[in-house]
Order: structure tokens, then sequence, then C-alpha cells
């Protein structure tokens, strides 16, 4: 039997069959690997859960933040090249240039 066990996928009475069975050094590991998920789950949960702020979030300036960072993050990873941006992003270039354009971005 290996010292990791893939919890996830054990139901509640196979995992309490398998933990009956594995030294203790295993019932450790597995413990750390749970503990890891949830832990992992949980941040991700944290990150899901709006901030409170007391104004009102704009749709509009929300999505144009949203537009210029993949807008920028796709002109970084193709270094400044447009058309591979443009076809990273899944638009025309043409389209690309206006937005390059609304939001002044060079």
């Amino acid at each position: 039997m290996s010292a990791v066990l893939p919890t996830r996928e054990l139901s509640a009475n196979a995992l309490s069959a398998v933990l009956r069975e594995a030294p203790l050094n295993a019932h450790l590991e597995n413990l750390r690997e749970i503990v890891y998920s949830l832990l992992t789950e949980l941040e991700s949960l944290k990150q899901l859960t709006p901030e409170k702020s007391p104004e009102p979030v704009d749709l509009k300036d929300a999505v144009q933040r949203f537009e210029m960072d993949l807008i920028n993050a796709a002109l970084e990873r193709t270094r400044g090249n447009q058309s591979r941006a443009a076809r990273l992003l899944g638009v025309k270039h043409t389209t690309l240039n206006a937005k390059l354009k609304r939001y002044q971005i060079r």
C-alpha cells in the first residue's frame, strides 16, 4: 500500500477501512493532504467572496479594467505583437486596435 492515498476519491467507509489498515505515517500523510486540500479550498472561497466596500461597483468601469488587464497581459505575453495578442484574445486585429485606442494602451 502506498504512503499517500487519493483521499478525494475515497468514500467515508472506504477511508475508514484504509485508515484502520494503514501504518501511522500513512495516517499522518493522509491527514496532511486532507488539511492541505481544505486550506486550498478555503483560500479559493475567500477569493470568490466580494470585498465589502462602502461604494457600489460600476459594472462598466469594472469591465473596462478587466479588458485592459487582459489586453496588457496578452501584449506582454506576445512581446507587443498585436496580431498574436488579438489571436490569443480571440478577437480580430481591428477590434484589438480599436480597444487599444479607446483605452489608450501602447
